[in-house]
């Protein structure tokens, strides 16, 4: 019999090892298909939640905010492409260019969960992903945003009205304290049962052991 878990997967669409954590967590579950069933849920987090419009040149935000060289990046850029290619996500592979706000993205992704039909918000969660760590797209737009909601089979009218409103504001912000207040400072962060933390982008491996003894009531 399949043990249903409870899975919150904390993350922004602007952290690339959240694409490569999403794509491991994936593989993991199809693997304990018939063990283990999701109930899955995508919340909140933003790596840069100042960004003014416009966004960033990458480069000189990574600097800026770790200190790291050029050439560091492209290495780093280099490992993540390859843990990617792991876990069936294809980088763009010069970066994603700039860094954007990511909020009406986390509003959007807050519409789907609790409005859309079961598997809407994981599509779109992927979807934004793929625009913005696969393909560069510029995220803050709500062209990109809008063309991503059609691309899942949301209802763009629906997304507009979210996009020219503060509609789900509150509830991202509310959502993103409570994460901050339990102690997740960066992402991803895969939280099982509201009780047990995966953290970072680790293997599919790690994911299916965790989870498959989490199920067992091992841990």
């Amino acid at each position: 019999m399949s043990a249903t878990l409870k899975i919150d997967f904390v993350s922004d669409i602007a952290c690339p090892w959240c694409a490569v954590g999403l794509g491991a967590l994936e593989q993991a579950l199809s693997r304990l298909e018939g063990e283990v069933t999701a109930d899955l849920h995508f919340q909140p987090f933003e790596l840069n939640p100042n960004m003014g419009p416009g966004g960033q040149d990458l480069s000189e935000h990574l600097t800026a905010k770790y200190g790291s060289t050029p050439e560091q990046q492209a290495q780093i850029r280099a490992n993540i492409s390859a843990r990617g290619e792991e876990v069936g996500f294809k980088f763009n592979p010069a970066g994603r260019g700039r860094v954007y706000n990511t909020f009406n993205a986390h509003r959007l992704l807050h519409w789907a969960g609790v409005k859309g039909p079961a598997g809407s918000q994981h599509a779109l969660k992927k979807a934004l992903l793929e625009a913005y760590q696969g393909r560069a797209e510029r995220v803050e737009s709500d062209e990109v945003l809008l063309n991503v909601v059609a691309s899942v089979g949301l209802d763009v009218t629906e997304a507009k009205g979210i996009l020219a409103s503060d509609t789900y504001g509150q509830e991202v912000r509310e959502v993103e304290q409570f994460y901050q207040q339990a102690g997740i400072h960066s992402v991803p962060a895969v939280i099982i049962n509201d009780k047990h933390l995966i953290s970072g982008g680790q293997p599919a491996e790690v994911f299916e052991q965790a989870l498959r003894k989490i199920a067992a009531g091992e841990v």
